[in-house]
């Protein structure tokens, strides 16, 4: 009998899952990156590839993914050469990773950091949200840390979805371009994604423990400072990010983590670091913080 005239419970169920793959930028990861793994590797629905990025990492991360390597075909490592540092938001490793496959293979391209770990029907409930809202361009759960053994939310605008875990929908990857290989990659394509009428969101019921707060790599007022710089290079609206450093100053570190902040604007000023090359886009991203300013109908809430 040629073909068949039913198709499996089994076959139909996956032709209706939603095929996404992961690129996830690590360095020097061997303390989390197993929970990472096995977080991923438990998911109800799994990823059709994922491919990690080794960034030249000096640790053991490269042993710990190569044992899971060779036991699940569809996890790859790419192994880049050392460069001596680690660069904020790992993009230009990203991009090594994404030669690999063709975007118009899945339904979803995912950003996944190496130092996360989340419950198995993570994606299955964030692909749920993408389903129920056409217009969800890029979203994700919300980041949580563990203090003294409390999960405590990072905070962020709501439109805001964190650099460590973004989940873009294929036509809203397509349209915003390539991700930016910068400081504030994570708040340009946000931006540019809502100026083309898409929806970004975080949803704080899914919850994703961040093993290591986000900006933290290299100590906190570091953090603060490459946060500064990110807010320059995206083109924040001065007045704005003057208040935005004063009202942190009341945070912990206090005065110190909003001097760091603006401290690393104005670096960005003097050091004459090149903006995103997209005027319109800094145009629409100014006129949502000024409307913040002055209560009016605005992204920023």
């Amino acid at each position: 009998m040629k073909g068949r005239l039913f198709m499996s419970k089994r076959d139909a169920d996956k032709r209706d899952k939603p095929r996404y793959a992961i690129m996830s930028p690590v360095r020097d990861e061997e303390q989390f990156i197993e929970k990472t793994i096995k977080s991923v590797i438990s998911q109800t629905i799994k990823p059709v590839e994922w491919i990690i990025v080794n960034d030249g990492s000096t640790d053991k991360t490269k042993q710990i993914v190569e044992k899971y390597v060779e036991k699940y075909s569809w996890m790859k490592l790419i192994n880049l050469p050392n460069r001596g540092f680690r660069k904020p938001g790992g993009e230009s490793a990203l991009q090594a990773g994404l030669k690999l496959i063709n975007v118009n293979d899945y339904n979803f391209i995912v950003r996944l950091d190496g130092d996360l770990s989340f419950g198995s029907a993570y994606f299955e409930e964030l692909f749920k949200r993408f389903a129920e809202n056409p217009k969800l361009g890029i979203a994700s759960g919300a980041c949580y840390c563990l203090v003294r053994n409390k999960l405590v939310l990072e905070k962020g605008p709501q439109f805001h979805v964190p650099g460590p875990l973004k989940v873009y929908r294929k036509d809203c990857w397509k349209d915003i371009g390539s991700l930016t290989t910068e400081l504030g990659w994570d708040t340009v394509d946000e931006i540019k994604a809502q100026m083309l009428a898409w929806k970004t969101q975080s949803f704080k019921e899914l919850k994703v423990i961040h093993h290591r707060r986000t900006g933290t790599a290299k100590g906190i007022i570091r953090g603060k400072i490459n946060g500064g710089k990110a807010a320059y290079v995206a083109g924040y609206h001065p007045v704005f990010m003057i208040l935005r450093a004063i009202r942190q100053m009341a945070d912990k570190p206090y005065l110190i983590g909003g001097a760091a902040l603006a401290y690393g604007f104005l670096e960005g000023y003097f050091q004459r670091i090149p903006r995103v090359k997209d005027p319109e886009l800094i145009r629409y991203l100014r006129r949502q913080q000024i409307n913040r300013l002055i209560f009016r109908k605005t992204i920023w809430k």
